[in-house]
């Protein structure tokens, strides 16, 4: 059951031949199972999940159906808050922390229904790509335990491609949904800046956070972005702009002009990763939702001050107060940030803008955007604790970091898998609030292939 798609479990509860309590229970068990080796989730929210369940199927039994989400079990980055529930950002500094409201998106995901079913681990208050650095333990990847998952969703990442939910919600300041949902083989969505609100959620950076779903397929990336995007008046960087059907986005017929960016993007690429990218592009070049013409287009650097300069002003305060209870990673990621120049800050946040607003350019001449998600596969677990934790030494974030600061909408989707087992992403972008159309040539690639059918083989020491 729990190997379905949102859609396909979503038709048999309106058909009435599953029961949101079915679904519930499945991935519940499948938590208990897997989580000992997975470290997936940080807390599991079994008694309200069970109870929205009951809820849900009531509400289908008397025919108040409330859409594609209603009654699928959804989990969420413990960083998202949950009115009743703590929210730990992953840091013993938050581990008693229980907000008494819920985020815009957790408001979102109730009024469609969704059965939250728990917290999910992740990198320490996001800073870092590898969600081995929390305090409550390294996330292990599914596909091999002594990996990382990635980060910082990594807990969300490894829960849904082990069939522990259907989908999660993540957040993403330089990579953080789409590089775990590459290490993972599954899909990752970042929409457009603003696109959704990250009111609740705990800020690694306000000029860069972006909110969104980790599924296995893009139909159910389509169908979470639906739920959860929105204006938030309370948000000041939520934008007032339209939404979408994204959904019936992907069964729209036309042809995509495709932009390879090269620079950085295609250097020192892994040889795995480089074979599966060329075979991927073969492919792209024969899809009928092509045009004859895939070129090659170049996009601006990004300035780099923003993020340290916004991460010291959020946890200034608490570091002074309890430098102690920060975790080594982030103890030098700080201490790293507080020798941030004020005036590079300003100058950078202000070229961020003008970047912004000039990016879109590219999208004259082509309408999407292709690159590798990573350059590199996932180390080891034991590679990671070892690490400095200077960012430049995340070279697994290099391709994603700049889509953050260029605001566009941009998505991770399977490709391949290394030598050794390990899931290879392809990234794709569009332009700014053009999620159905990169929804729309993920789902045309996807279809093309068959990468995102496959799924890891859980260890049998949790079975």
């Amino acid at each position: 059951m729990i190997d379905i798609s949102i859609s396909e479990a979503a038709e048999l509860l309106r058909q009435k031949q599953v029961s949101p309590v079915d679904l519930a229970t499945a991935c519940l068990d499948r938590i208990e199972r897997f989580n000992p080796v997975l470290n997936a989730f940080i807390t599991v929210t079994h008694e309200s999940a069970m109870a929205q369940a009951r809820v849900a199927e009531d509400e289908i039994q008397r025919g108040k159906w409330r859409g594609p989400l209603h009654g699928i079990p959804v989990g969420l980055k413990d960083l998202i808050d949950t009115a009743g529930v703590r929210t730990t950002c992953g840091s013993a500094l938050f581990a008693d922390r229980v907000p008494t409201e819920d985020a815009d998106v957790v408001q979102r995901l109730k009024r469609a229904g969704a059965v939250l079913i728990g917290k999910q681990n992740l990198q320490e208050f996001a800073y870092g790509g590898t969600s081995a650095s929390s305090h409550y333990g390294a996330v292990h990847n599914p596909w091999n335990l002594k990996h990382i998952a990635g980060g910082s969703s990594g807990g969300s990442a490894a829960a849904v491609a082990a069939g522990m939910c259907f989908a999660a919600i993540g957040s993403d300041t330089g990579g953080s949904i789409r590089e775990p949902a590459a290490f993972c083989g599954i899909v990752g969505l970042k929409p457009t800046y603003g696109r959704v609100s990250t009111r609740g959620v705990f800020p690694l950076s306000w000029s860069l956070d972006h909110v969104g779903p980790i599924c296995r397929n893009v139909r159910d990336a389509a169908l979470m972005l639906e739920a959860i995007a929105g204006y938030d008046v309370l948000d000041p960087t939520c934008v007032d702009w339209p939404t979408e059907e994204y959904a019936k986005a992907l069964s729209v017929k036309t042809d995509f002009r495709i932009g390879l960016v090269r620079q950085p993007f295609f250097e020192d690429l892994d040889t795995d990763i480089e074979l599966a990218i060329n075979e991927a592009i073969e492919v792209i070049r024969n899809m009928s939702h092509v045009s004859s013409q895939v070129i090659e287009v170049d996009l601006p650097s990004v300035p780099t001050a923003v993020q340290a300069s916004e991460v010291y002003a959020i946890h200034k305060n608490y570091y002074a107060n309890s430098p102690e209870l920060y975790r080594p990673w982030m103890r030098e990621r700080l201490a790293q940030a507080a020798t941030a120049d004020t005036v590079a800050y300003v100058t950078d946040r202000f070229a961020l803008e003008r970047l912004r607003r000039t990016t879109g350019d590219v999208f004259a001449e082509v309408d999407l955007l292709i690159t590798p998600t990573t350059p590199v596969p996932p180390i080891t677990i034991e590679e990671a604790s070892t690490m400095s934790p200077h960012p430049a030494g995340e070279v697994w974030l290099r391709n994603t970091r700049p889509f953050n600061a260029y605001g566009l909408p941009t998505i991770s989707i399977p490709t391949g898998f290394t030598s050794a087992g390990l899931p290879i992403g392809l990234q794709i972008a569009g332009p700014r609030f053009g999620e159905g159309k990169v929804l729309a040539f993920a789902h045309a690639f996807e279809q093309a292939t068959d990468w995102h059918k496959r799924a890891p083989t859980l260890p049998s020491a949790a079975l």
